[in-house]
């Protein structure tokens, strides 16, 4: 059968199992929407309002389902858009491909209108950037592709694909399905060395990251730490892939670490490190362990073996899965002389739940506590970047089927596309967006998106008026100098979300929200919530005025 390479890669997304794309439709690929054209229900493209949302929905997607999230998106302004996207998917580790319409190539090297050469814009933000100039290279480009982003530690591919080969006419065959690559399996003898480190432990931690864990893997990690009485620890917004209800867990190494899990890992004397790739939030900027050789004996797991000893060098460096890992690991629990240990690390993880009244018309604290009792168990959360991340990440417990989808780049935008994205893979979850003022505005336009497909969440903006996270900084360092953190006009959130097809509505005090959470979880076109926040209320424990107050002590300013 011949048909163009528009045709030819749609059929081969479609037989490695892509349902979705997200994008914004140019002219650059327009074989590829064509041959989307016949595919509706199969793989169905998701029409985006600014590529830089298409981008998050896909890394989102492949962040929650573990299959690659796609995104196709045009040449030039449109590939330059998706980059905040393509960045989140590496540092997140999660699985994607973008594709991209190239000008032909017969015009390479001229700077032809929108020209960009990908291999060298992406060659150091992703795992592999390829440009496909022969039409019977797309299924093993593809295969190698789709390989790429879900094995070793998963992570975006970008492949350029110039307007000329997209529309030539070949005779080759699409894929006609996925290959299996299996996850590395550790040696039994290796298992073995591991278990034996943590028996000599007194103060043993287990460490772990990433979101290519299967339920068999999250189990098997729950039920050897639950079995050798080991405290656990999620690196930065990982916690979701462990029953944050069991008693082994103690919390979240990440951006506003709490002193308790600061004090776990810097007096641990042994450390298994699972699937992690001991990035700067969970390490303080790599403080918390000495660079290369760690006082602590470490032990670290990981699926690629690119970041075996990267930073660190460990005692034990394991290059396996994490599922593969830990299942073999369960096969027989460890003990030692660290009861104590563990339960005082539970004991200040759960008193960290405890907040007093903070000084804003809606409490937070309250907000999140009602939240904790409502939502149901597999309830998916979603943030972008601001300080208002801290009420999803720390005061929100995760059960075994909860989900958070939430950006280890700091990307501001996220929450949105993510939540659209959640929705998308299963429209009868309940799905809860957290979002700053400003963080909300990066991609609102999404909300028509959301509209169009029917994909709505409940999305909270809590709203300050200001960017609460640099303000917390330059009140730190600059206190008194406030420049460039005030957005003193804000458009009404509520009449926006009406505008755009949702519930919306303003809570302007603590006692509001309950019902106002009712109607939102009532409505049938998802909901807006306006939540009227202090300033300074910019963190649980600390407000903006203490902020201030302790620098100029401090001789800051």
């Amino acid at each position: 059968m011949t048909r163009h390479g528009g045709q030819l890669l749609v059929d081969s997304l479609v037989a490695l199992g892509a349902t979705r794309a997200f994008g914004v439709p140019g002219e650059s690929y327009l074989a590829v929407l064509d041959g989307l054209h016949d595919t509706a229900g199969r793989l169905d493209f998701v029409n985006c309002r600014n590529e830089g949302g298409a981008a998050f929905m896909a890394a989102a997607w492949g962040k929650l389902t573990g299959q690659p999230g796609i995104c196709m998106v045009t040449r030039g302004p449109g590939a330059t858009n998706a980059s905040i996207g393509v960045h989140t998917a590496m540092q997140d580790s999660s699985p994607m491909i973008m594709f991209v319409g190239q000008i032909g190539t017969d015009m390479r090297g001229r700077e032809a209108f929108q020209e960009v050469d990908y291999r060298a814009v992406y060659g150091t933000m992703v795992k592999w950037a390829v440009e496909i100039d022969n039409v019977d290279r797309i299924p093993e480009i593809l295969a190698r592709a789709w390989k790429t982003a879900t094995t070793g530690r998963p992570g975006p591919v970008v492949i350029a694909l110039p307007e000329d080969m997209l529309s030539s006419r070949t005779e080759t065959a699409p894929l006609a399905g996925p290959a299996e690559y299996p996850e590395p399996m550790p040696a039994p003898q290796t298992v073995q060395k591991a278990r034996a480190i943590l028996a000599e432990a007194k103060r043993p931690l287990i460490l772990y990251g990433g979101c290519n864990w299967t339920r068999s893997g999250s189990e098997a990690l729950q039920r050897f730490a639950e079995g050798s009485d080991i405290p656990v620890v999620s690196v930065f917004r990982y916690q979701d892939m462990f029953d944050n209800y069991s008693p082994c867990f103690c919390g979240e190494a990440g951006v506003g670490m709490t002193p308790g899990v600061r004090k776990l890992i810097t007096e641990a004397d042994v450390i298994l490190a699972v699937n992690n790739r001991f990035g700067e939030n969970s390490t303080d900027a790599w403080t918390l362990l000495e660079v290369p050789v760690p006082h602590q004996r470490l032990i670290h797991v990981h699926g690629s073996d690119l970041e075996l000893g990267k930073v660190y060098q460990p005692e034990l460096g394991i290059h396996s899965g994490p599922n593969a890992f830990v299942e073999a690991l369960a096969e027989v629990p460890v003990s030692g002389d660290w009861a104590d240990w563990r339960s005082d690390a539970r004991a200040t993880w759960e008193a960290g739940f405890e907040l007093g009244d903070l000084p804003s018309p809606v409490d937070m604290g309250k907000v999140s506590a009602h939240l904790r009792n409502l939502l149901p168990g597999d309830a998916i959360l979603t943030n972008g970047a601001g300080n208002f991340a801290v009420w999803p990440n720390k005061f929100y417990k995760f059960g075994p089927d909860a989900r958070l989808l939430a950006p280890q780049s700091g990307a501001m935008g996220y929450g949105v596309p993510a939540a659209i994205a959640a929705k998308l893979n299963d429209p009868a979850r309940t799905v809860v967006c957290f979002a700053g003022d400003g963080d909300f505005q990066m991609t609102c336009q999404e909300l028509a998106t959301a509209s169009q497909y029917n994909a709505q969440p409940i999305i909270l903006i809590l709203n300050n008026g200001i960017y609460g996270t640099i303000r917390a900084h330059q009140e730190r360092h600059y206190p008194t100098r406030v420049s460039g953190t005030d957005m003193v006009v804000n458009p009404d959130f509520s009449a926006l979300a009406r505008a755009y097809g949702f519930h919306g509505e303003r809570v302007e005090r603590t006692e509001d929200f309950a019902a106002a959470f009712d109607r939102a979880l009532a409505s049938q076109t998802g909901a807006v919530l306006d939540l009227n926040i202090s300033p300074e209320a910019l963190t649980p424990r600390v407000s903006l005025s203490q902020m201030r107050e302790a620098a100029l002590k401090a001789g800051k300013g």
